[in-house]
């Protein structure tokens, strides 16, 4: 898949880029915690030896590594030139700001921050909405001005 150097920011109007999207957003949230499970591995065993280096004091970052480490593969990824995480590459999907404006790493966090808070108070609503909302948009996406894109 090769990366288009002058991608487009704007959220597209044609229905097309929109169908399917709720269902290929439920494959690639599990692909990408996946990745996130992985990723936690190595850096669980960096803050074990930051830990003894420290005299224990580092591995007082064990209950929040998960979110850590989520936080910046969600921040880089979405925030970065293909405003796609590699679960939502590989799904055919990006988010995309409906203003217009290209994903930053702020963003991106912060909508994995409410997705957090709002599944968590809205378990199974949060995908309900998508089912009844226009561009299949969830809770989070019309919070921040967000819309999910087929890229294929």
């Amino acid at each position: 898949m090769s990366l288009d150097p002058n991608p487009a920011y704007t959220a597209p109007e044609d229905w097309r880029a929109y169908s399917g999207v709720l269902s290929r957003r439920v494959f690639a949230f599990i692909i990408d915690y996946l990745i996130v499970g992985l990723l936690w591995i190595p850096a669980a065993v960096v803050v074990f030896f930051l830990g003894i280096i420290t005299l224990g004091l580092g591995w007082f970052l064990y209950p929040v590594l998960y979110v850590v480490v989520a936080l910046l593969y969600f921040g880089l990824t979405l925030g970065g030139p293909s405003q796609a995480t590699p679960g939502m590459r590989v799904m055919g999907i990006a988010l995309m700001r409906a203003d217009g404006r290209p994903m930053d790493f702020l963003t991106a966090v912060v909508h994995m921050v409410l997705f957090w808070i709002l599944n968590s108070v809205l378990t199974p609503l949060i995908l309900l909405a998508g089912l009844f909302l226009e561009r299949s948009r969830l809770v989070h996406d019309l919070l921040l001005g967000t819309v999910m894109v087929r890229t294929n």
